[in-house]
């Protein structure tokens, strides 16, 4: 099995890279819908939007004020005689000529022969009635406050481009632009499946031998946020039958993951229950199923019922993490969006040993100095239970394998983890 950057002597561990490209290389983009812009918040463009007018579509006045020719106000004070008025919305059908003045207000088209907007508080005018004089006691320059034809954009422009995540600013954008209609990718249909005799759901009776189920919850959390619709199939006693019944349903499904029996003790029977007999055709195809990465050794991918599958190890810490590392690019990838996995440097505020073959992922805090300095500090203990510290960390300090022991001071990568994580 293929084994590139990780370090690792044993061939049957593959680094996070490797497994990373194995995963999106064998993912597809999703198909298309079109949606309104209501409902087109966090959703992705399927093709480039063109605007279907103009904005503005004519000249207009950026402010309340007068439209005047900017030689009748070079050498103020300048009396000018109002022959109308203009509100936005509406239409001035006269031509201005020299030593006239239209009352004009902001969004308002720009009279034809008038090529400079004078605000209203530079003009003394004893009243707005047609025929009225006013007096303009500041010029302006020839075009200020008026706003051009196609300053914002033009008809056939790409205002906004191909697999965007789309934003509320996007949304009114694509309003002004007269567009109601967006074609975006569907959202990818994502099956979860727990499994373990000693989980129960949250709310449910518990013995103090039993679980109660955060894995489902967090990850349909997390996907969702992602863009992903995400259906919770249930929790899955170990027992193979039990299993394979519950992940046939998972068959309409674009991606199924499942959480815990991902390793090769006794009561791990992911494997074994996806390569029954009872898929036939459809059953596992394994591609991986051990990377060097803490946490998340167990990490299972292959071909399910035709469709990707990817099984996280039981641990809550450990199917959270490698759901960011692993099931964020596939849905990017789903979705044709560019990979996103920004990784920073911090400042380590406490020394670190020396790393083994596995890629580390320390749930960390980030805090800036006064002087605008980033310092990282990890967390005490690294357990992969211990989800509270997770949802405390707001970054993952990032250890290449045998990287080697730092000391107070020395610069670290970091991932940052998102509110929605």
């Amino acid at each position: 099995m293929e084994n590139r950057g990780s370090g690792v002597g044993n061939k049957s561990f593959l680094s996070v890279e490797g497994a990373l490209e194995k995963i999106v290389n064998d993912i597809s983009v999703v198909s298309t819908e079109e949606t309104s812009l209501t409902s087109a918040i966090n959703r992705v463009t399927a093709v480039a939007i063109r605007a279907r007018r103009c904005q503005p579509p004519m000249a207009v006045s950026a402010m309340d004020g007068y439209a005047v020719k900017s030689t009748d106000v070079k050498t103020p004070p300048s009396k000018l005689l109002c022959i109308g008025s203009v509100p936005a919305g509406s239409n001035f059908r006269g031509q201005l000529k020299s030593g006239e003045a239209v009352r004009i207000f902001t969004g308002a088209p720009v009279p034809k022969g008038a090529d400079t907007i004078v605000i209203q508080e530079n003009v003394v005018a004893n009243s707005e009635t047609f025929g009225s004089e006013i007096t303009v006691i500041k010029g302006e320059k020839r075009g200020i406050y008026i706003r051009k034809a196609g300053l914002d954009f033009k008809t056939g422009d790409v205002c906004i481009p191909k697999n965007k995540r789309l934003t509320s600013r996007d949304i009114g954008l694509a309003a002004a632009m007269n567009v109601p209609w967006i074609l975006v990718r569907r959202r990818p249909r994502i099956a979860i499946l727990a499994t373990g005799d000693e989980i129960v759901r949250p709310g449910e009776q518990t013995s103090k031998h039993q679980i109660v189920s955060s894995n489902s919850y967090t990850l349909h959390a997390f996907l969702t946020a992602l863009g992903a619709d995400v259906q919770i199939l249930g929790v899955a006693p170990d027992d193979t039958d039990a299993i394979g019944l519950l992940a046939k349903e998972a068959e309409g499904s674009d991606l199924l993951v499942t959480t815990g029996g991902a390793s090769v003790g006794k009561h791990d029977l992911i494997q074994e229950a996806l390569s029954a007999q009872k898929f036939g055709k459809n059953r596992l195809t394994l591609n991986f199923w051990k990377i060097a990465m803490r946490p998340g050794k167990p990490l299972i991918f292959g071909k399910l019922q035709k469709k990707p599958f990817i099984g996280l190890p039981g641990n809550p810490v450990s199917t959270m993490i490698c759901g960011l590392i692993f099931l964020k690019p596939a849905i990017e990838t789903m979705l044709g969006l560019e990979i996103n996995q920004e990784v920073e440097v911090a400042t380590l505020a406490q020394k670190l040993p020396e790393n083994d073959e596995r890629q580390d992922y320390l749930r960390s805090y980030a805090f800036k100095t006064k002087t605008g300095d980033q310092f990282v500090e990890p967390f005490a203990k690294q357990d992969s239970s211990m989800m509270a510290t997770l949802a405390k960390a707001n970054c993952l300090i990032v250890r290449e394998p045998f990287d080697k022991k730092k000391k107070k001071g020395d610069l670290v990568k970091i991932i940052k983890l998102d509110t929605f994580f």
